[in-house]
């Protein structure tokens, strides 16, 4: 292995350098690394980084913050790692710190941007954007989706108008011109609703109804307190376990939460959009526990039916952003049973297997897999990688040559056949081409880097 190591640490440190990815307004900001230490971890975590070994990369970067704790760059490098990683509070955390250095720099921004996005945080989303669009006026259009997702209508309409009065709006703005007034128009059906209950408090239909209209609109909040006024109005109406469901899992009684829970689901009555909402509430109630595993299964099972979203793949999303690698085996192995062509859960499987370091299984499956998709390169990928960790580098060559045959256009996937290709000849004793490889790889990341 020694020789790899060496091989691949000169073509770093002499491809690499202080490149664009790292420091100007393309790039945050060009800093001279006068100082060894600190140049030599820099190196370090951006070698790192790019084979994809985030932790050691943590490692080399903290060095050079705690050398030079005032240079944003190194900050914003140190966030980028923990987002790869899925670590989002400290990634968050880096790239505060880098924006509050230097405020100038769009792509310190852009990693909180990206932070708030893979975490779903809409709503600090919006700031961030709009300071974005102090750099690029067409981030209007995010700002836009995220006055939607907040519920946020009048802004998001009055953003659309702005845009449309300088320019003709693209597609997606015209689809969300067009849902923004149906959904104006839908105001009117709330307030008679509304009239309604007020009129005639013991009638359950109109409750229902506003409920529906509610979840149409994605305001599941208000679909919930129709449900705590209907639970109010008529105890023994099956539509209160919604309230009942809330009720419970604010008091923390987990039990009770999934009952109630259970009963929502089954309600053949109530959105889908209502039940996934639950779902998702009792999956982050419960992520740290044991507990509720039982319930849990059978909430995935009742929502199997919906042939709109495959719920254990999403499930096992959940618990692939936690580092949970039993649990996200356990769904996707759910997923795979409703779409066992499903390529998305295939590669979501493999790469939990490969956080897992469970590189037996990541090789046997990513054997299987092939014979479903037998022109995928990343498979060929995967079982070259597995070879590789288990030193069975005469098999890994096998399957990565192959597999380099099908990828086409995708830079990246290349340079990381070329990164193992270059780790198994070196290991096999083959020299030369261990070193075509690292001038590959060095060649393909010039190219990702322009």
């Amino acid at each position: 292995m020694s020789y790899f190591k060496n091989t691949i640490v000169l073509f770093f440190l002499f491809s690499i350098g202080i490149q664009n990815s790292f420091y100007a307004q393309t790039n945050p900001d060009e800093i001279a690394l006068k100082d060894n230490f600190v140049e030599n971890n820099f190196y370090e975590a951006v070698k790192q980084r790019a084979i994809e070994n985030y932790d050691k990369a943590i490692v080399a970067i903290q060095k050079c913050i705690e050398k030079e704790p005032n240079t944003a760059a190194f900050h914003y490098e140190l966030g980028k790692n923990y987002l790869d990683s899925k670590q989002y509070i400290e990634a968050e955390q880096a790239f505060k710190k880098a924006t509050e250095l230097d405020s100038s720099q769009r792509w310190y921004w852009n990693g909180l941007y990206d932070v708030y996005y893979k975490t779903k945080d809409y709503q600090k989303s919006i700031a961030i954007v709009q300071k974005l669009i102090e750099f690029d006026q067409t981030l209007k259009e995010d700002l836009v989706s995220l006055y939607v997702y907040t519920n946020q209508k009048e802004k998001a309409l009055q953003l659309i108008e702005e845009i449309e009065s300088k320019a003709v709006l693209t597609a997606n703005m015209e689809y969300y011109k067009l849902r923004l007034l149906e959904d104006s128009k839908a105001n009117k059906d709330e307030n008679e609703l509304l009239k309604a209950i007020r009129k005639n408090p013991k009638s359950e239909q109109n409750y229902v109804d506003l409920m529906a209209l509610y979840s149409q609109q994605n305001r599941e909040d208000k679909a919930i307190e129709v449900a705590k006024d209907l639970a109010r109005e008529i105890p023994d109406s099956e539509w209160a376990s919604i309230s009942l469901f809330k009720l419970n899992l604010n008091e923390e009684n987990g039990k009770a939460a999934a009952e109630a829970m259970l009963k929502v689901l089954e309600n053949d009555k109530v959105s889908l959009g209502l039940k996934h909402r639950f779902l998702n509430e009792f999956l982050i109630f419960s992520a740290n526990s044991t507990e509720f595993d039982t319930e849990l299964n059978q909430a995935v099972d009742i929502l199997s039916n919906d042939k709109s979203i495959n719920v254990a793949k999403e499930v096992a999303k959940f618990y692939y952003n936690k580092r949970n690698y039993e649990k996200t085996s356990f769904f996707l192995e759910k997923a795979l049973a409703n779409e066992p062509n499903d390529w998305e859960s295939v590669e979501l499987l493999l790469g939990n297997l490969v956080n897992a370091k469970n590189y037996q299984e990541l090789g046997t499956n990513a054997a299987i897999f092939l014979d479903l998709f037998p022109a995928q390169p990343k498979l060929y990928y995967y079982a070259g990688f597995a070879e590789n960790r288990k030193q069975n580098y005469k098999q890994a060559i096998e399957y990565l040559e192959t597999g380099l045959e099908f990828v086409v256009d995708d830079v990246e996937l290349e340079r990381f056949f070329a990164i193992q290709l270059a780790e198994a000849y070196a290991e096999s004793g083959e020299k030369k081409k261990s070193e075509y490889y690292v001038s590959k790889v060095n060649e393909l990341t010039k190219q990702l880097k322009k």
